[in-house]
């Protein structure tokens, strides 16, 4: 499906451990203004934004005008829907706070947090059940990636996440390609040809059943439009260069240009 389908190119941010309330406020705030005033930057393009729990609900609240154009996103939920779940916030809660959107398995809660394939795939369905989408993160360490084994190691953690969803279910899944080696503050942005055949590979394996096949790792506005242009690529899941506002909106201008050129194509 993705942007093929829907001519739509996806630009998201999580914000991970960041941002006080004031200044989860404030970037909500901004980022609602601009969009109001310039709604051109949403055209061809579907924001994400993911704060941090505590600021779901006001960033919520900020956005409530822009919603259409901006889904809201939570870092993580819990697969049960309520209990003695100590720390944790189910994906009901999520929802209550404003969430349309689950990110789930990323590398930092699979290796600190012990985050297995078969907690993914519980936290995708919880998701899926309560209307939310999920957005199954994946990727490879640099290991496996000096093994040439990274094309079969990325799908098996979507298979594992997504065995057994039907085609309606999967139509509602968002798949984002993280390598481990590209991500954070020390990773290495990745090369369009190192991302060729990995995204081949997703696209083969489930580009026409997911809802999109997003890129995320070290992406900047410099090598967005670049990024996107690989086949398979049908959008960008930020990091720290979407934090500031300024460089948020910058890369939902990039997006947009990609997205009317791309559909513009499909048009022609």
């Amino acid at each position: 499906m993705g942007l093929a389908a829907t001519s739509s190119c996806w630009i998201g941010t999580s914000w991970k451990m960041t941002k006080t309330l004031a200044e989860a406020r404030r970037y909500a705030a901004g980022l609602a203004e601009t969009l109001q005033a310039r709604p051109e930057l949403t055209d061809a393009v579907q924001a994400f934004v993911i704060p941090p729990h505590t600021a779901l609900a006001e960033v919520d609240r900020q956005l409530q005008h822009v919603q259409a154009q901006v889904l809201l996103g939570a870092q993580n939920a819990h697969w049960e829907d309520a209990g003695a779940w100590t720390g944790e916030i189910s994906v009901p809660q999520a929802a209550d706070a404003g969430a349309r959107l689950i990110e789930i398995g990323h590398s930092e809660r699979r290796e600190h947090f012990g985050e297995t394939v078969e907690i993914t795939a519980l936290k995708v369905r919880a998701a899926l059940r309560h209307g939310l989408r999920p957005l199954l993160c994946v990727g490879e360490p640099a290991s496996v990636r000096d093994a040439d084994e990274a094309e079969e190691f990325i799908l098996a953690q979507v298979r594992g996440a997504l065995a057994g969803l039907d085609s309606a279910q999967l139509a509602r899944v968002l798949v984002a390609y993280e390598p481990i080696w590209a991500i954070g503050e020390h990773g290495r942005p990745a090369t369009a040809q190192e991302l060729a055949a990995p995204f081949a590979a997703l696209d083969r394996a489930y580009g026409a059943q997911v809802e999109a096949v997003l890129y995320g790792g070290s992406v900047n506005q410099d090598n967005a439009a670049e990024l996107l242009e690989i086949p398979g690529v049908d959008g960008l899941f930020v990091g720290r260069s979407a934090w500031g506002l300024d460089g948020y909106l910058e890369l939902l201008k990039i997006g947009a240009s990609h997205g009317r050129a791309h559909r513009g194509r499909l048009d022609g």
